[in-house]
């Protein structure tokens, strides 16, 4: 549960701020965007892999270019 206290003379938009920064920071709103709706297990590994394979090419082609 991320929280922010109030500290003196804190303005409300900096609160805000700083509450944006905490929940944004333990990965709240990622995790509420992959669960609104069901993915079957066997399409998450298909992600996966293929971002992993994205990654793979991307260095490759970074160590080449060199």
């Amino acid at each position: 549960m991320v929280s922010v206290k109030r500290e003196k003379n804190d303005s409300d938009e900096k609160m805000i701020k700083r509450f944006l920064k905490r929940v944004k920071k333990a990965g709240i709103i990622e995790e509420f965007l992959s669960r609104r709706y069901y993915v079957k297990p066997s399409t998450v590994k298909r992600h996966e892999k293929k971002r992993r394979i994205a990654e793979q090419k991307k260095r490759a082609e970074k160590e080449n270019g060199r």
